[in-house]
């Protein structure tokens, strides 16, 4: 009997085998590529962003003393002074996720004209982890530890649902753990909810558990990891006008005040609402209108 094939084949099964189990390799980070990254849980990577989707600070209009609360919390740890995990929550479409964008860029750009910045290779990076990719924070932040930079990661519209548990990783990664958060990271999340879960799930815990105090507290207190709480709010009239006007000047957009708002009310009532993201979207009608592209 010919043994030979067999046994080849056997050996390939079990090499084949042991190159599954074996550890993947450590991804290959160049951190200098780009100011922001994308993080990929699988296979591990920090994929480098050309050009980040974000519009100016002078833009967000009606959040100025959001605006100011996040810049000097940001700034402070850029400089490697101490600063809070952030939780930007509140009314949909209210510059959340662009004040977030807007901040990393208007800090990196005082570090770069600063005498100390131009004393040190530290850069502020933007890393965005999403969602669902929440569960593999630690190994995000591991890579991210030894480096000389200093990096915002950033979650938007982070939320937990009733049968999520991946809330609990995330208690221990910000404050809780053996190692805790790196000094060279800061999370910055959004969320449209306070608490990061939805008013009926929590009640519907007080309601059924046997202590209903204690039932609530576990999830609550995900929230209470972040140092900062910044509300946002629904924007009243004035404001949504002055968030188009803004825009429309920004670009240059030639059109008679009157009729802009006149517009701009027209398109936010179809909506039901008054937000930037609104405001945004009729100036981008606008723009389409008259041919002219919207250049950032």
């Amino acid at each position: 009997m010919n043994f030979e094939e067999p046994i080849s084949a056997l050996v390939n099964r079990i090499a084949s085998a042991l190159e599954r189990m074996a550890p993947h390799a450590a991804p290959r980070i160049d951190f200098e590529a780009s100011s922001a990254f994308v993080w990929q849980a699988d296979p591990e990577a920090f994929l480098p962003v050309e050009h980040i989707n974000r519009i100016p600070l002078s833009l967000l209009k009606g959040i100025d003393r959001m605006t100011d609360v996040l810049l000097d919390n940001t700034e402070r740890f850029a400089r490697g002074l101490p600063a809070n995990n952030a939780l930007l929550w509140g009314a949909r479409g209210m510059g959340k996720s662009s004040l977030v964008k807007a901040a990393h860029a208007e800090i990196e750009q005082r570090l770069s004209k600063s005498k100390k910045s131009k004393e040190n290779d530290t850069a502020l990076k933007l890393v965005e982890i999403h969602r669902e990719d929440i569960s593999s924070l630690p190994q995000c932040l591991h890579h991210i530890r030894g480096s000389g930079h200093y990096f915002i990661v950033f979650c938007d519209d982070l939320s937990f649902d009733a049968d999520d548990t991946t809330y609990k990783s995330l208690k221990a990664v910000l404050e809780g753990g053996i190692e805790g958060r790196p000094k060279n990271v800061i999370f910055y999340a959004t969320s449209n909810r306070r608490h990061l879960m939805p008013r009926d799930m929590m009640e519907n815990e007080r309601s059924t558990a046997i202590n209903p105090s204690e039932a609530v507290e576990e999830k609550v207190s995900l929230s209470d990891r972040f140092g900062l709480w910044i509300g946002f709010h629904k924007c009243s009239q004035s404001e949504y006008l002055e968030m188009v006007q803004a825009y429309a000047d920004h670009f240059k957009l030639k059109v008679a005040r009157k009729e802009l708002e006149r517009d701009a009310l027209e398109w936010a009532s179809t909506r039901g609402s008054r937000s930037g993201r609104v405001a945004w979207q009729f100036i981008q009608d606008v723009a389409g209108r008259l041919g002219k592209h919207l250049d950032q």
